[in-house]
């Protein structure tokens, strides 16, 4: 296993070093909206070792209808994944599946692709409760039955509560709570399918426009919707949303779409229009080392904006239209899951 993790090491600081060129481009872009973050932070961002995985499936099975066959045979979706915890000196080693306390999953399977995040609230940390438990669970469960025999495809808010379930069954109390953004990718129709509780989303790009994202869902200003498992007689005091709570949405899908699925610590520190303009060249990359660049730049200007207390970010002046008065970006962790879709 040692081996193996350092041979995925050496693969990712070379994929790194290929991409330096274009990931300076995106950090001149983010120090341009960020003027005032200074050379110093971003020498020791440019250190931090954004740890990240590729995986590109290939065809799928033969079924028993050809033009069906020869359809998934063509379509599949190239995925890469780039994130930072908000604290480093917390979180100095990589774990897969996380940054900090967000959690991630991504699966291919004959039936879908499956793809996952989730943002465990950090608040338990008070209650002496591991905010990342809850979501690396949650998250994990969803990774492993999305192989199960009965996942279905089309279904990603069943997937979503199975795991759930499956997390408040366990004897040892898995306690705290988080968002959660579940999408499935069915091979057959090349439909897309999202399930999403709170203010991690998605988006899809096609030809330079959104033409789908999720909502986010608020209880009121900074309390998104979550999942929660909290402590035996805290239920009244606390939020507990359910699965059926979940936002729906779908959308088919054409070649040439991008994908992005993050948590809120994205999208409170990049503007969709900022996400457009790094993005939109992306379309129809097959290549997983190429599109790592990008969701490296995303990853990359996302923390640094959430460091710039001159930065007008999306979360403060959403903070202001709520008449809180706010300023500068919002360090949180990060986590992107990029992916291009193929036909």
């Amino acid at each position: 296993m040692n081996e193996y993790l350092d041979n995925a090491r050496r693969n990712i600081q070379r994929a790194m070093e290929s991409s330096f060129n274009f990931l300076s481009g995106a950090s001149s872009m983010a120090g341009n909206l960020a003027a005032n973050t200074g050379s110093t932070l971003y020498s020791r961002l440019m250190i931090l070792k954004a740890q990240v995985m590729a995986e590109s499936s290939g065809p799928t099975e033969s079924t028993s209808k050809a033009d069906s066959s020869q359809k998934q045979q063509r379509m599949h979706l190239v995925s890469v994944v780039c994130g930072f915890p908000k604290d480093i000196n917390m979180y100095p080693i990589y774990l897969d599946g996380q940054f900090g306390e967000d959690a991630w999953f991504k699966a291919s399977t004959t039936k879908a692709y499956a793809l996952g995040v989730a943002d465990g609230v950090g608040g338990w940390r008070a209650y002496g409760i591991d905010p990342g438990r809850f979501s690396r669970f949650l998250m994990r469960s969803c990774e492993r039955l999305s192989h199960a025999a009965d996942f279905k495809a089309s279904q990603p808010k069943q997937l979503l509560a199975r795991a759930f379930c499956n997390l408040l069954e366990q004897k040892q109390p898995i306690l705290g709570s988080s968002t959660a953004c579940v999408l499935t990718l069915h091979r057959e129709s090349g439909i897309l399918h999202a399930a999403n509780i709170g203010d991690s989303g998605f988006l899809v790009i096609r030809h330079g426009t959104i033409v789908c994202c999720s909502m986010e869902q608020q209880h009121h200003f900074n309390t998104p919707y979550q999942l929660a498992a909290p402590p035996p007689g805290q239920n009244v005091n606390m939020l507990t949303d359910g699965p059926d709570c979940a936002d729906l949405l779908e959308l088919e899908m054409q070649s040439g779409d991008i994908l992005i699925l993050a948590t809120d610590g994205v999208y409170d520190n990049v503007s969709k229009e900022l996400l457009l303009q790094v993005l939109s060249p992306a379309a129809g990359i097959d290549n997983p080392v190429q599109l790592q660049r990008y969701a490296n730049s995303v990853a990359l200007i996302a923390r640094l904006l959430s460091l710039n207390p001159n930065y007008d970010s999306p979360f403060s002046l959403n903070a202001r239209r709520h008449n809180i008065e706010a300023h500068g970006g919002k360090p949180d962790d990060i986590t992107v899951i990029l992916s291009s879709f193929i036909q």
